[in-house]
């Protein structure tokens, strides 16, 4: 009987440690999620929906960072969950978007770590390092510095001969606080002469543009981070899947656009030109390519109102509180215009940029009235109407749902005196007086001179309209400015909707 036992019992733990993993990414369910922390204390966990774009987008990186650091036989691993089968695994750990990847240190399944990094295999295989490692690494020799160098897309090494030194020590402090890049220092000789180094400095390696950068100034923590955050990226980057979370996760908050077809016979001709202009706004404004010819950039296009046939285009956008778009005078696309464009921006003397389309001949024929920029004004700040607008967006998968009962809210208001239900395309008009944060955004515009605006939160239903309206603005309602969700750098990421175009629907908004 006890050699029955043992039996069984070597059986049961033989089967327990059996994970089964897919190109060397573990395959984790609420089953053996307990198991896999255990057998593997640090671990990244990437919860996904199988058709999210996103994150078919990252699949091929994921599993070639786990291979590498399997490689390697690095202790840690990288699994994935199916959150649309694993609900309560989902649920547990607060997912509400695609995907969310979340690390797991030291076996403990509490308050794991938010991934931070970019979305390719180096990027989080050098997270993952920095996080399980020590912040900086010690190089003793000419190869461990030229390994690390040729390695990493950009490496940062410190050159001090006293390790103990304030520089050395502020230097540490920097590296603690960048994730995404490997940090080492060096006292040996050899490894000074390699590089042609001759007294105690900080470099940075990459494999773009300059190709190095040897910092200038004052050894401090603020300082060592400014230099390293404005060098980190190439002159221009262009906008990806992959290259996304670097763009809107970045201290630069000031990005300019320029949209223009890869295949474009003066398209080297153009990056040039917008390259030489980024050299004097290194650190300022992040210069960003978007190639106007993928499908998967086309929602890019659409939120600064312009089309394929119009580019190439360049744009500027801030992300400070509220997005603000600027669009310059000239089409010119030379380094001298972008410079001139750019400079008026940092001086504080470009005026926003507001889309509007033409105002429809038969906008106020139909129950519904459509509003663009244009007409905004003069109708829902009519001091005589109670006005009910619906901003949308045409791609929104709630909207869509909203649709038919915003038209029966119309139908049954469309010959009040004093009551109009209203729609307009958010993606093409905007306002100043409203800033529209998610879609689909309801407000209400109460007749008067205050030009008063009421948020409405209530059911999204003809009944909850109806009531909302007869009292006026009161049931449902609540004061603009209310809102918890604002609009970030990381929603401007998330308008290149999942390619497959399905609504994320999480919750009440397209916020995904």
């Amino acid at each position: 009987m006890l050699k029955f036992l043992l039996l069984c019992s070597l059986a049961a733990a033989g089967s327990r440690a059996e994970i089964a993993e897919e190109e060397d990414v573990l395959v984790l369910k609420k089953s053996n999620f307990d198991e896999a922390l255990q057998a593997h204390p640090n671990i990244l966990v990437e919860f996904y929906a199988p058709w999210c774009g996103h994150c078919k987008a990252l699949a091929p990186e994921y599993a070639k960072a786990a291979g590498m650091l399997k490689a390697e036989g690095s202790e840690i691993r990288l699994g994935k969950v199916d959150a649309t089968e694993e609900t309560e695994l989902a649920q547990e750990y607060g997912v509400r978007g695609y995907p969310t990847i979340k690390f797991f240190k030291g076996g403990e399944k509490e308050s794991p770590k938010e991934y931070s990094a970019g979305r390719q295999a180096d990027d989080i295989v050098s997270w993952l390092k920095k996080r399980t490692g020590p912040a900086v690494a010690t190089l003793n020799e000419v190869t461990e510095a030229e390994s690390l160098i040729a390695d990493n897309e950009v490496a940062v090494i410190g050159f001090f001969k006293d390790a103990n030194s304030e520089g050395a020590k502020a230097y540490e402090k920097a590296a603690e606080a960048i994730d995404d890049i490997p940090f080492a220092m060096t006292s040996n000789d050899a490894v000074y002469s390699k590089f042609e180094v001759s007294k105690d400095s900080v470099v940075l390696f990459k494999k773009f543009d300059e190709g190095r950068n040897t910092f200038d100034g004052e050894l401090t923590k603020e300082k060592l981070l400014a230099f390293v955050k404005a060098n980190q990226l190439p002159l221009v980057i262009e906008f990806t899947e992959q290259t996304a979370p670097k763009i809107f996760g970045g201290d630069i908050k000031s990005h300019i656009l320029m949209f223009l077809p890869k295949v474009a016979s003066d398209f080297q001709d153009k990056m040039d030109q917008f390259k030489k202009a980024a050299e004097g706004f290194k650190g300022q404004i992040l210069f960003i390519f978007i190639d106007s010819d993928v499908d998967d950039n086309q929602r890019i296009l659409e939120f600064f109102g312009l089309k394929k046939e119009e580019c190439p285009a360049i744009r500027l956008i801030t992300l400070e509180d509220e997005m603000t778009k600027y669009k310059p005078e000239s089409d010119a696309i030379t380094a001298e215009s972008i410079t001139k464009f750019c400079t008026l921006f940092t001086e504080g003397k470009l005026k926003p940029h507001l889309m509007s389309q033409d105002v429809p001949e038969d906008w106020d024929k139909t129950p519904v009235k459509v509003l663009v920029g244009k007409n905004f004004e003069e109708v829902a700040f009519d001091s005589s109407k109670n006005v009910f607008v619906e901003f949308y967006a045409p791609w929104c998968g709630h909207c869509k749902q909203l649709a038919p009962i915003w038209d029966k809210l119309g139908e049954k208001y469309k010959d009040s005196a004093d009551t109009i239900v209203a729609k307009m395309d958010s993606t093409a008009n905007e306002i100043e007086a409203v800033k529209v944060h998610s879609f689909p955004t309801l407000k209400f515009f109460p007749a008067g001179d205050e030009r008063k605006v009421i948020d409405y939160n209530g059911e999204r239903t003809l009944e909850g309209f109806t009531k909302f309206l007869e009292s006026g603005g009161k049931e449902g309602g609540a004061p603009a400015g209310d809102e918890d969700d604002e609009l970030d750098a990381e929603d401007l990421d998330d308008i290149e909707e999942d390619s497959d175009g399905e609504d994320d629907g999480v919750d009440d908004h397209d916020e995904l």
